[in-house]
């Protein structure tokens, strides 16, 4: 009778594969969160509005060297309209120069009293130097041009012109009757200018007439 061998070695029950283990690979790659592309949207986006601040930047400077080394000046005849030289004239151009100085940091400052047949005189004044913010600058030496009535009402853009800028338009009230009163701004230039026994209609193309006549760069 043969004699009995060695007993079996119990290698035990395996435990069950656990979930983690018998998941997919696929599936493991797609359980984890992908921030790459949110992360890539944001800097797409922040590279986009450094880009359009630095092409707002690019054009602003641009604007400013282009205008600021602007002149003025005040010919003895625009068209139809002539330099009063009494006494009367310069003593209120004077005036006006000093009361623009007064409003406005400028370097420089002009004015002229223009007449023209049937009482259509136009007072001008105006001044250069470094303007940052030329409509904020126009709209305060507006507040030059004020009566008994009130400043200046229904302020609004008009076309400046092909010297750019802006150039804004508006009505005063007078004993006599509503002036229309014009003005333009830019980074190197700004002037304003009553004129008297006209609409808007014929004061802003005279104004810029008058702008091409005594502005230069």
């Amino acid at each position: 009778m043969p004699e009995p061998g060695p007993d079996p070695i119990d290698i035990g029950t395996l435990p069950p594969p656990s979930p983690a283990d018998s998941a997919p690979d696929d599936v493991e790659d797609q359980a984890k969160p992908n921030r790459f592309p949110v992360r890539r949207v944001l800097i797409v986006g922040v590279l986009a509005i450094a880009t359009a601040g630095v092409v707002t930047l690019g054009f602003t400077s641009w604007r400013i060297i282009a205008q600021k080394d602007a002149t003025l000046t005040t010919p003895q005849q625009i068209g139809n309209l002539v330099v009063d030289g009494s006494e009367n004239g310069v003593t209120t151009a004077d005036y006006l120069q000093t009361a623009l100085a007064a409003e406005v940091e400028l370097d420089r400052t002009v004015g002229a009293v223009y007449q023209e047949t049937g009482e259509k005189d136009v007072l001008f004044l105006g001044g250069t130097g470094l303007i940052w913010t030329p409509s904020r600058d126009l709209e305060s030496a507006m507040s030059l041009i004020s009566d008994n009535e009130g400043s200046v009402t229904n302020l609004h853009d008009v076309d400046p012109g092909p010297l750019d800028g802006v150039m804004k338009c508006g009505i005063t009230k007078t004993p006599d009757g509503d002036l229309t009163v014009c003005g333009w701004a830019d980074h190197g230039s700004l002037a304003l200018a009553m004129f008297n026994n006209r609409t808007e209609a014929e004061a802003a193309p005279l104004m810029r007439q008058i702008r091409d006549a005594t502005e230069t760069r």
